[in-house]
């Protein structure tokens, strides 16, 4: 990862000092928590993929760092309102904002951050970027709300996990890379763009789901069994579901509709030995196969070999 962060290593500095910058608030209390989430760290993975875009069409200008700063202020947003939401206690291995400040301040300031992040839009100007965003975090609310609404539900299918996944999770990366196209006044290459961050969010939402069942929480900053306990059907359970024996079936049966973790050691121990892992990673190399063969419409240079690198990284990742 810091291999490819040296390709735009300027520019994703200028990205960090405008988020900074724009987290001033006359309210200490969202500084504050602005600040908690942000320098808590994480991969800044989306921002990196529009600063890597703008490079692989040419220029990195001015707009394109405000873009990649409003891509994080808006996922930055929905990590507060989904530890909320999901009562989660821990995050890249520190207490969430919500376990440190408090549900409603933490709501509140995703609010602040989703609507910063449409001022910085705005003095962009640039109305099908506006569009875009506003579309991309449209289906993120609605992604979340089906996952919500899905929660302990043992009867969801393979089709509905992977719209909650493409819904919460992929647009956000496919929005950070088209973006970038819409700034460069590049529609020609902004489909090819969009479909790599599509595919690239699929494969590592994907992942994300694979380690919360053979994960280090010394490396993945949270607690295994985390979405077992929350009752979210996620593919590796969903295979379980469709291939285990009898006895498995009606263990992650009761795990996900009363939401427990209670018998967390043997459906970690089933999903690892039926191949439901094996299944995940076959579809995530998918997932990122399209998206390395979607780049192939822009042009050799440094940034499309480093987003190229990024895609079969996320296959190897353990955070």
């Amino acid at each position: 990862m810091q291999h490819i962060r040296q390709v735009v290593d300027s520019e994703f500095n200028s990205v960090n000092d405008f988020i900074v910058e724009q987290l001033h608030s006359r309210v200490s209390l969202v500084e504050n928590i602005g600040h908690y989430i942000i320098d808590a760290g994480g991969k800044r993975l989306r921002p990196l993929l529009s600063l890597l875009s703008a490079g692989a069409l040419g220029h990195i200008a001015h707009d394109h760092i405000r873009l990649a700063a409003v891509i994080e202020f808006i996922h930055t947003a929905t990590l507060l309102h989904d530890d909320v939401v999901d009562l989660s206690e821990l995050r890249r291995g520190r207490p969430t904002a919500n376990a440190e400040f408090g549900n409603a301040p933490s709501v509140l300031v995703g609010d602040f951050l989703y609507s910063r992040a449409f001022q910085v839009l705005v003095a962009i100007g640039n109305m099908p970027l506006m569009a875009l965003l506003s579309d991309t975090t449209n289906t993120v609310a609605e992604g979340e709300v089906l996952q919500l609404s899905r929660a302990g539900n043992a009867d969801t299918d393979e089709a509905t996990y992977f719209n909650v996944i493409r819904s919460k999770t992929a647009v956000l990366f496919a929005a950070a890379c088209a973006g970038s196209a819409l700034l460069s006044n590049n529609d020609e290459q902004r489909q090819a763009l969009y479909d790599y961050g599509l595919n690239l969010g699929i494969a590592f939402q994907l992942v994300d789901d694979i380690l919360d069942y053979e994960g280090d929480p010394e490396e993945t900053g949270k607690n295994v069994g985390d979405d077992l306990a929350e009752g979210k059907p996620t593919l590796p359970l969903i295979y379980l579901l469709r291939h285990g024996s009898k006895d498995q079936q009606q263990q992650v049966r009761r795990a996900i509709s009363e939401k427990s973790a209670a018998e967390l050691d043997g459906i970690v121990t089933a999903v690892q030995s039926s191949g439901a892992l094996d299944y995940c990673r076959q579809a995530a190399a998918r997932h990122s196969q399209a998206a390395i063969n979607a780049l192939q419409a822009l042009p050799a240079s440094p940034y499309r070999d480093a987003m190229s690198q990024l895609s079969e990284l996320a296959l190897q990742r353990r955070s």
